[in-house]
């Protein structure tokens, strides 16, 4: 491949490029493998693919070329002659240039934590740096209340006057996938809550987006809710673990016996300090796919040190570590409401992903209380050009 960019970058920039927009293959049921992959074309040719909503690489007009045709799923014979006839190259030099790409995207697909730049000579960069139109996520809280049984206090539900009805939030979605994000996350306060959850899930699904849900878990106890989550085409779970609730883990093994990829989250807290070893011990026993951490006092030395010591057992156990995700509102971890103007904002905050509340506005991220605009009122165009990744 870096012969066949050496030798024509020349024609390819004089060329025409792929036409502007986001370009989405899924595959089939009935394949062993099964991924997504997003291409997002900007106008001066170039663009993002994003395989599984996870791995980033920036793409130049060539190599943006053949990721098209790859998610387009031309033969190989068409993209040979496609590509030497627009560049007036050799065919079989197009034909095996094609294939090295492709299997070069497919050894990431089968090995995710192989590094593209190391081992493939691909262009990878980090999701947070380099140029973009849009960001890779939006993570919507559909509401903020929380169950019952949860103190109320701890959600900002003050921070809204009202919620957006399910025609807003479809509308919210379209445009999100109309702006390039391949990737939602519903959150809250708990969304299960919403009685139009599934179908949100499936509306977004129907564009080709990759959805995510953030829960405490207990509704899915319920064989009939989760067969309708499961059916609605949900791809990843974010699962609030409560580690010394009996229901909670009932929860998580009725949801962990289902095929859906599950990242486990917990909040570390003084009482459970001891019992981390164990309960790691019994998520790698269950089969959880990914780990979320995070402390319930970052100020409190012996729970800063208890999550250094939940990354090593983590490694050990073989279950991978989840940072960038949003936290979940609930009764041990609560997020703070009144941040300092001047705080750091988190890595990847208003470029990577944006936070969508109940009411439609749009925060840089969970907790950061920046107001960008609302999604129901202004241009994607100008929340992004306010966000702080501008």
């Amino acid at each position: 491949m870096n012969r066949f960019f050496g030798s024509i970058s020349q024609l390819f920039k004089s060329a025409k490029p792929i036409s502007p927009g986001l370009y989405h293959f899924q595959t089939p049921a009935t394949a062993d493998l099964q991924y997504r992959l997003h291409l997002r074309v900007d106008k001066t040719g170039d663009s993002l693919l994003i395989i599984n909503a996870s791995t980033i690489l920036h793409l130049n007009q060539s190599a943006t070329e053949y990721a098209y045709h790859l998610i387009q799923e031309t033969s190989l014979e068409d993209v040979a002659r496609i590509i030497a006839n627009r560049y007036q190259i050799n065919r079989n030099d197009a034909r095996l240039d094609y294939i090295e790409i492709k299997q070069k995207i497919h050894t990431l697909l089968e090995i995710p934590d192989l590094d593209p730049v190391s081992f493939l000579d691909i262009s990878r960069a980090d999701p947070y740096s380099g140029a973009a139109t849009a960001p890779y996520r939006l993570d919507c809280a559909l509401t903020y209340q929380l169950p019952e049984k949860s103190n109320p206090d701890l959600a900002p539900t003050k921070r809204v006057d009202r919620e957006l009805s399910t025609e807003e939030w479809e509308l919210i979605i379209d445009r999100a996938w109309q702006a390039g994000i391949p990737h939602l996350i519903f959150t809250g306060g708990e969304p299960t809550i919403r009685e139009d959850l599934i179908e949100l899930i499936a509306h977004a699904e129907d564009n080709g987006q990759v959805t995510g849900l953030l829960t405490d878990g207990y509704k899915l106890i319920e064989e009939a809710f989760r067969n309708q989550l499961l059916q609605s085409g949900l791809d990843h779970l974010l699962f609030a673990l409560s580690p010394t609730q009996k229901e909670s883990w009932e929860a998580l093994k009725a949801v962990l016996d289902e095929d859906l990829y599950t990242t486990v989250h917990i909040t570390i807290r003084p009482e459970i300090i001891s019992k981390l070893p164990q309960i790691l011990a019994n998520l790698e026993a269950y089969g959880a796919n990914a780990i979320s951490l995070s402390v319930s006092s970052p100020s409190d030395p012996k729970l800063t040190r208890a999550l250094s010591n939940a990354q090593t057992l983590s490694a050990e156990a073989g279950i991978p570590l989840k940072w960038d995700i949003p936290v979940p509102y609930s009764e041990h971890n609560p997020i703070s409401l009144e941040l300092e103007s001047n705080q750091e904002l988190p890595v990847g905050s208003g470029k990577a992903w944006f936070y969508v509340e109940p009411d439609g506005d749009v925060l840089p991220s969970q907790g950061i209380n920046q107001v960008l605009g609302n999604l129901l009122n202004n241009d994607w165009e100008k929340i992004w050009k306010l966000g702080p990744g501008e």
